[in-house]
């Protein structure tokens, strides 16, 4: 790339220097000049120019055929915490396990910690073939410089052709860094993944616009191609005790364990909030509450059934429940047993987020609510008068 200052045209107006954000252009004898030794070629000052006088040549560059005939397998990082692999971890060995099946390939896991061989054979049972273990005293708690160096390094040396992280604080705040260093695509959010059948790449999808459109994303030049997914978008196979693998252990220099951050202390959270992701029954309510007083229809219904209280983002921006029982594309991802609607429309942004439930019930006094395609039983009325109707019969029922 270059960039030039056609004198001809320039009359020093200055927008330019105002535009820059690198403060690489000044204004001489009445013309712009640009440092180059400042400037990144980034473009801001080319809009800004009422007289077309700054010109900047981007080559066209085409994609060059990459030979990716040496990666193989399909790796999912296997989060831990306090030595515990976490639940999403399973849930995408056994959706990796479908994709390898597809690829002719095998399933990798990578355990990163201290003390944590122990939990390889689980992984090995739920569909790994293959786990990388790495520990040492300095990778106990994750932190992201070390566990990221460990994760590129691995790939450099193993060449996957796909690797998969739950889309958690943790797996978000690795995969970023680690895409990056090894010039790799990565689609985040991902709530479906499949394979192609003809070029034998990674189809990954996510909401998109607002959450309004459903986009396939393929990252067809660039390997690994990766992704990170929510939790309970998948289902968790069965354990299988018969089945075998082999765990294959790394050790790194103390120089690629180091990280630039210390962590003092873990404070467990005092607030206990509704956890929503583990919960079998789940009643859940919109804008037709109408008011947060209302909720607590829905938390006797709850209590009454053994269940966790959700919510629409609706609901949430508008003040009358908290954010952590929010469900849909910008809060919780749930697959309960039985999930209960009530007066929440439907649009994708919630449907992202339940519609991988059992069950579904929606009550509406809207019949042509959106909810009510996606859900097994549908009930037309006023939730102000079946609500309560449920929980006195459950009630009823459950207490024979």
């Amino acid at each position: 790339m270059s960039i030039q200052i056609i004198n001809e045209k320039c009359t020093g107006c200055t927008l330019c220097v105002k535009a820059c954000p690198f403060g690489a252009i000044s204004i001489i004898n009445k013309k712009a000049v640009i440092d180059l030794g400042k400037c990144n070629l980034c473009g801001a000052c080319v809009p800004v120019c009422k007289f077309k006088a700054i010109l900047l040549e981007r080559p066209l560059q085409q994609p060059q055929a990459k030979d990716f005939s040496q990666y193989k397998g399909v790796w999912v990082f296997a989060e831990q915490k306090k030595g515990k692999v976490q639940p999403v971890v399973y849930e995408l060995l056994g959706k990796a396990r479908q994709l390898a099946e597809k690829l002719n390939t095998y399933v990798g896991a990578v355990l990163i910690g201290h003390n944590v061989e122990i939990e390889a054979q689980s992984l090995i049972c739920t569909g790994a073939d293959t786990v990388y273990l790495v520990e040492a005293p300095q990778l106990a708690n994750f932190l992201d410089q070390p566990y990221a160096n460990v994760l590129i390094k691995l790939i450099h040396k193993y060449k996957p052709e796909i690797v998969l992280a739950g889309a958690t604080f943790i797996g978000r705040s690795l995969v970023s860094r680690v895409a990056v260093k090894v010039d790799c695509g990565l689609t985040a959010d991902c709530t479906g993944l499949d394979i192609d059948p003809e070029k034998k790449i990674l189809l990954q999808t996510r909401p998109a616009f607002g959450g309004n459109i459903m986009a396939t994303i393929i990252s067809p030049n660039y390997r690994p191609q990766m992704a990170t997914v929510r939790h309970k978008v998948f289902p968790q196979p069965e354990l299988d005790k018969r089945r075998k693998g082999k765990i294959i252990k790394e050790n790194f220099p103390l120089e690629d364990l180091s990280s630039q951050t210390t962590l003092l202390d873990v404070v467990e959270e005092v607030e206990n909030l509704v956890n929503l992701a583990e919960a079998d029954i789940i009643v859940s309510g919109g804008r037709g509450l109408q008011k947060p007083e209302n909720f607590k229809l829905l938390h006797e219904l709850a209590e009454v059934l053994g269940g966790a209280v959700g919510a629409s983002r609706a609901a949430v921006d508008a003040g009358w429940i908290s954010y952590s029982h929010q469900v849909g594309q910008t809060g919780r991802t749930v697959a309960p047993k039985i999930y209960i609607a009530c007066g929440i429309s439907g649009q994708i942004q919630h449907l992202v987020g339940m519609q991988s439930s059992k069950i579904i019930v929606a009550i509406n006094k809207d019949p042509d609510a959106p909810i009510f395609k996606v859900a097994t039983y549908g009930i037309v009325g006023d939730l102000f008068e079946i609500v309560p109707l449920l929980t006195k019969k459950f009630r009823q029922v459950l207490k024979k």
